[in-house]
């Protein structure tokens, strides 16, 4: 039986799903019922969760955003993602557990080239970058499985691609700095690693698509697939950086997530291409890519024939 926690999410409803379709018996752990098999209510800040019956834990559930330092919602972040996770661990009881990281644990003072596992993990610039790298610390030291995908898309996707299309002004999208190269995940790549992570040795291991991505190449591609017409721009990055320091001041008074952070700037302007090489070593492949999932953007507009 395999619990997945934040399966009413984007990242666990996939995963979910993938473990349904495999045959296996899934638990479905969170505040929501998830998308296949029982739910079990669990809230992170809460009581350890019921894993009655449960051989394997995979550990999806996370407190995301770009939250102004000090507000609310950076402290409900740490209660999720590292009191919580310690609260799963707890209740996991030597049983393998996968969890979920992030590539924003990554030190983004570092040259960031080609980033492997053992990149150094500090300095990170939000609230989310640093309980990410707290929570995977103590997963790692119980023996975890710890996966780090870096901006995970696909179906059901509320965060990245919306939030890019959100910023489309006048026809215009405004890009930091000039053109570079990022590792995407597909959500399809990331879930069939959570299944085939358990026989892997426990560590750390990046997930990532097959190559990486000419970002403004890769932008105009999302654009396209739905049916919005737009004109990237670069803009200096000095100037980026300003407006975001700005914005952050701003909303650190009412408390509220930023309009820009440096952290959004810092993740679209230095190029960041994760080394696959520790999973693809465990028999991990990557399936899918961005087109496969523009294509299914594009064919499902109303009025795009198919």
């Amino acid at each position: 039986m395999i619990a997945v926690t934040g399966a009413g999410g984007f990242c666990g409803g996939h995963v979910a799903r993938a473990a349904a379709a495999a045959g296996a018996e899934v638990v479905c752990l969170g505040r929501r019922p998830g998308p296949v098999g029982t739910h079990r209510f669990w809230e992170a800040t809460g009581e350890p969760p019921d894993l009655a019956g449960v051989d394997l834990v995979v550990h999806c559930a996370a407190a995301v955003g770009d939250p102004a330092p000090g507000s609310r919602a950076a402290a409900l972040m740490r209660a999720v993602n590292v009191d919580g996770t310690e609260r799963l661990l707890r209740a996991a009881a030597g049983r393998p557990v996968v969890w979920v990281s992030s590539a924003s644990v990554y030190d983004p003072r570092q040259g960031r080239g080609l980033v492997g596992e053992e990149h150094p993990r500090a300095g990170q610039l939000n609230a989310y970058g640093r309980t990410k790298a707290e929570g995977e610390a103590l997963a790692l030291a119980a023996g975890a499985v710890v996966l780090r995908p870096r901006a995970v898309y696909g179906p059901g996707d509320t965060t990245l691609l919306p939030r890019l299309l959100s910023r489309v002004r006048a026809g215009t999208l405004l890009l930091p700095g000039p053109d570079v190269r990022l590792s995407l995940t597909a959500v399809e790549n990331l879930a069939r690693a959570c299944l085939a992570a358990p026989a892997w040795t426990p560590g750390a291991y990046n997930i990532a698509d097959a190559q990486p991505y000419g970002r403004d190449a890769a932008v105009r591609a999302v654009l396209r697939a739905h049916g919005v017409r737009a004109r990237i721009r670069h803009l200096p990055l000095p100037v980026a950086a300003a407006a975001a320091r700005i914005s952050e001041a701003v909303a650190a008074v009412g408390a509220a997530e930023p309009a820009l952070s440096r952290y959004a700037v810092d993740q679209l302007a230095h190029p960041v291409v994760l080394d696959l090489t520790r999973a693809r070593a465990q028999g991990w492949t990557p399936h899918r890519n961005l087109a496969d999932h523009l294509d299914s953007v594009a064919a499902a507009r109303p009025g795009v024939s198919r």
